[in-house]
Parts: C-alpha cells; sequence; structure tokens
C-alpha cells in the first residue's frame, strides 16, 4: 500500500537519527539494536516501547539508504544532517513525499504565502481518489498526520513554524543533492526540490 500512517511516531528525529546512523555504520545488527535501545535508553525516551518505536521509525527511514547519507546524518552540520533525515524521511514514507510534490511544490509555485488549514484534509482527499484502498483513518489520526507532517515542513525550514505555516526557501546542501543524484533517489530529489 503506498500511503500509511507509519511517520506518527515523529518529525525528523535528527539528534536520535544521529545515534542510529552511527550504529548502523558500526554495522550494529537489529537485533543488538534494539537491546541498546531499552537497556542502555541511548534516545533518552521516556519508556522502552517509546524507545523501540522511534528507534524502529529511524532504522526503517535510514535503511532505505545507504552509508554515504548515514554519515551525512552522524557527522554533518545541523542543515546537511537535518536535510538527510527529511531525504530520508520521504522514501520511507510517500504520504509525506507526496505531499511536498503535489501541494507544497503548488504552493511554491504560485507564490502563496502561507499553508492553508485545508491543504491536509483536500490532499488526503486527493490520496484516496490516487489509491482507493487507503485505510480511512480516525480524525485524531489525520490530526497526528499532518501535525508530523507539518513538523517535518518546520523542522526542515520549508515553513516558518506550524503556527503561522508561511513558506520559505529552501536551499538543499550541495552533498546531500549530489548523493541524490548519483544513488538515482529520483523520487526524492524532486520531492525535497520543491522550494524555488
Amino acid at each position: 500500500m503506498k500511503y500509511s500512517a507509519n511517520i506518527t511516531a515523529g518529525a525528523l528525529k535528527v539528534a536520535e537519527s544521529r545515534l542510529i546512523a552511527d550504529l548502523l555504520l558500526h554495522q550494529l545488527d537489529p537485533n543488538v539494536l534494539r537491546k541498546v535501545l531499552v537497556e542502555t535508553n541511548v534516545l533518552q525516551a521516556s519508556a522502552p516501547l517509546t524507545a523501540i518505536r522511534i528507534g524502529g521509525l529511524i532504522h526503517a527511514r535510514l535503511t532505505l539508504m545507504g552509508p554515504g547519507l548515514w554519515r551525512m546524518v552522524r557527522d554533518g552540520t545541523t542543515t546537511i544532517s537535518t536535510q538527510a533525515c527529511l531525504a530520508a524521511a520521504i522514501k520511507h514514507s510517500a504520504l509525506l513525499g507526496d505531499f511536498m510534490d503535489l501541494v507544497l511544490r503548488q504552493f511554491y509555485r504560485h507564490h502563496i504565502d502561507a499553508l492553508p488549514t485545508s491543504a491536509w484534509e483536500d490532499y488526503l482527499i486527493d490520496c484516496r481518489a490516487r489509491e482507493p484502498e487507503m485505510p480511512n483513518w480516525q480524525e485524531s489520526t489525520q490530526q497526528r498526520l499532518r501535525s508530523t507532517v507539518y513538523q517535518t515542513l518546520a523542522q526542515s525550514g520549508y515553513i516558518e513554524s506550524t503556527r503561522t505555516r508561511r513558506l520559505q526557501a529552501v536551499h538543499i546542501a550541495r552533498p546531500l543533492l549530489e548523493y541524490l543524484r548519483n544513488n538515482e533517489e529520483h523520487y526524492v530529489l524532486r520531492c525535497i526540490e520543491v522550494s524555488p
């Protein structure tokens, strides 16, 4: 299924992603990773299940990419690390990627200052038209999804804040652009380059 609610565990989680990227670069076995998340509480989560949920989401995102991106997440400046986390999140979630590609791009193209409150609801209707089998999420899930996507956009600089939702220009770091081009990540590249 193209669209799923698997992103509700959190937005970009850059600090936590740096830790998971380091573990991946040390080729930690997934079973050992789970043990590290719970026993050492490396993510400083409030409960073991929270650590597993957040760690699992980040691991699922990062393992879709390769060591070159993991290094950017772990060692990059705040901007590079954040944008690399965004690239992995887009690859992991078509719900996020398509929102950027199909919705956010249009707002930039038409020089609209801010995302209207109806943008997310309209987008979910369009998603259902593209994928009729999409789950019929409860209102609370839809709101959590919107909150996660808007937080992701704010953390990566596409919108000023989740309150104003004012659009901002974003310049993608050259090392990330090169990584995406060299690895033929065409979809991720298209989504991440929506800003003029």
